[in-house]
């Protein structure tokens, strides 16, 4: 029997909105289904040894002027030098809570995740205005898709 693969999620809400996005990936990550150790963090709280523990990560964030939030971006900026080298083709994923389009925070991130040498292994959930129980369903499910593909070594 091998240990138990390992699941960050980084996020960061203001209003609330990403953290009901958030919660909804987290559970879909825990789904009964599916055995992985997940780590649930807002952004301010994870640091460089919760990313050196995860297999996978799923950032999450709201569109804040066109870019992802502060809080997510000083989570990267806390952690990046104490990791180089140490993630390289870990896989993550992302969700964006927006209030425009999503693609200013999008593209960031992706852009930073690039310098870790992460690796992006589904297509991200963006939400524009409102959440409605089918964008939700939608979080869940990018929560249960990474923590299955880790349980199953897909990823």
């Amino acid at each position: 029997m091998t240990d138990k693969k390992h699941l960050l999620i980084v996020f960061h809400s203001k209003t609330g909105k990403n953290g009901r996005m958030a919660e909804s990936v987290h559970q879909g990550a825990q789904d009964p289904d599916i055995d992985v150790e997940v780590r649930f963090l807002k952004a301010g709280d994870a640091d460089a040894q919760d990313l050196l523990w995860a297999d996978g990560i799923v950032f999450g964030s709201p569109e804040n002027f066109g870019y992802m939030s502060g809080a997510l971006k000083d989570f990267f900026d806390r952690t990046f030098y104490e990791v180089e080298g140490q993630v390289d083709g870990k896989p993550y994923c992302i969700f964006v809570g927006a209030g425009n389009d999503g693609t200013g925070a999008l593209t960031a991130i992706r852009r930073i995740c690039m310098g870790y040498h992460f690796k992006e292994i589904q297509p991200p959930v963006i939400v524009p205005g409102e959440l409605s129980d089918a964008t939700l369903r939608s979080c869940y499910e990018l929560g249960m898709a990474m923590g299955a593909g880790l349980e199953a070594g897909v990823f």
